[in-house]
């Protein structure tokens, strides 16, 4: 049936050259349904109240919140779902990076959730996207994942004199990177004399790779800020990385000493005052709290809920960008806030206890929305350490679409507003989920 109050998909059937992006999308709602695939079991069972919640009236954001997650590269999927969600359009088909703001795109903020990069196809033309949105003025808050983070580890561990606690940062960016370098050599270098002043083979594989210490010691050097479990995966996860990497850059076409000088290439892109990409990290905040709904890439631990209660995510954002111009890449990458776009809950990350939710929740934190967690059916309410996430990680990157079974590029958004209610839009799922303001209420009892 029609819905009242639900205007993205009305929005965009007026223009014919949107019919492709149309056709994909679902065109009825339906109250958000109670399937496993957008709830889980805690989410029905009322013993799993947090009863702090049942105290506090939800605040809603003042403006209509349009939040896209995870679009991984996939510059087509991004502006498609900021067309479908309907706050931008195309007044002609004319291609990726020649949209325009909709009235309703002019009223809303759109939040992105992190994860622009790696995977592919197109990194650079997703960037570009993001940038336009800025040059339209578009009210936008771009938010750390933890794919972004890993590209600025690696640059920065590149540039910086190699210590047990930096010097598996550029391996560990991993397989997923390659389509980015792949990128920038073709665009910026493949015409040039880029390997005159590259050093051999064998002197970039010692530059770019930890050295063979670096298993034993690392251990030793990590204790005390990571879990005996976070270490064990570190550790196991750089010995594949170790083994892999090169392998994978190969299959890419690239030798290491491309992949170095794609590397120093990087560096001037995104670290450099005048780089194409400074913008990038430079604006990039780690949470966004709107009314009573704390937007971020992955979650939280009980340090976060501390602070963000006596600090604010004024702070938390200050002390992000602080930590990110320190030395020591070590301590920024395994704390607290490093762990906000990281974290997946387990028992390697730093933990959610019921000591962090009750901070969280007198902060006046009651739902966290996220990306980092891809759902394939569309989006997903479910309560993690008694705190309610929106897990709105729609799977839009076709690469990760084609490794699950998925067809094509995903389309989709999740818009958060007081008139609303939470409405998960997806090309995945044949309807469009909504949950009113009465029904999220209800959900605390």
């Amino acid at each position: 049936m029609p819905n009242p109050i639900l205007s993205p998909i009305p929005a965009i059937t007026d223009r014919p050259h949107h019919s492709d992006i149309i056709a994909r999308l679902p065109s009825e709602w339906t109250a958000w349904p109670r399937d496993e695939s957008s709830v889980n079991s805690h989410v029905l069972e009322p013993n799993e109240t947090p009863s702090l919640f049942k105290k506090s009236k939800l605040r809603w954001p003042k403006r209509s919140v349009v939040f896209i997650s995870d679009p991984h590269a996939d510059a087509v999927a991004f502006e498609d779902s900021l067309i479908a969600a309907g706050v931008a359009e195309r007044k002609k088909k004319s291609g990726l990076g020649h949209l325009s703001l909709t009235k309703k795109g002019k009223q809303s903020e759109i939040i992105v959730g992190g994860d622009c990069l790696d995977k592919g196809p197109s990194n650079l033309k997703l960037l570009r996207s993001v940038k336009q949105l800025y040059k339209l003025k578009a009210r936008i808050t771009l938010l750390a994942g933890n794919h972004d983070l890993r590209l600025l580890m690696g640059l920065l561990a590149l540039a910086r004199k190699k210590d047990v606690g930096n010097q598996h940062f550029f391996v560990r960016m991993g397989k997923k990177v390659v389509p980015l370098f792949n990128e920038v050599f073709d665009e910026y270098l493949a015409d040039t004399h880029w390997d005159k002043k590259i050093p051999d083979e064998e002197t970039c594989r010692d530059l770019l790779f930890p050295g063979d210490d670096w298993f034993k010691e690392f251990p030793f050097h990590a204790a005390g800020f990571l879990t005996v479990e976070g270490i064990d995966r570190e550790v196991r996860k750089m010995e594949s990385k170790n083994h892999s990497f090169e392998k994978h850059c190969l299959s890419a076409g690239l030798s290491l000493r491309q992949v170095y000088a794609t590397s120093l290439k990087c560096q001037q892109l995104f670290l450099h005052k005048k780089g194409e990409f400074n913008w990038f990290f430079r604006r990039m905040e780690l949470v966004a709290k709107r009314g009573s709904f704390l937007f971020l890439h992955a979650g939280l631990d009980d340090s976060m809920g501390q602070m963000l209660l006596k600090s604010g995510t004024k702070y938390a954002n200050k002390a992000f960008h602080r930590n990110l111009k320190r030395r020591d890449l070590f301590s920024f990458y395994y704390s607290s806030i490093a762990n906000t776009f990281r974290t997946k809950y387990r028992d390697a990350d730093l933990p959610l206890t019921e000591r962090g939710v009750n901070a969280i929740h007198k902060a006046g934190i009651h739902v966290v929305v996220q990306g980092h967690i891809n759902r394939q059916q569309g989006q997903r309410i479910t309560i993690k350490k008694g705190l309610v996430h929106v897990e709105a990680d729609i799977t839009l990157d076709c690469h990760s679409r084609t490794a699950e079974g998925l067809k094509g590029h995903g389309i989709g958004a999740t818009l958060i507003g007081k008139d609303t209610g939470i409405v998960g839009l997806s090309c995945d799922y044949p309807t469009v989920k909504v949950m009113t303001a009465t029904e999220l209420q209800g959900i605390y009892g």
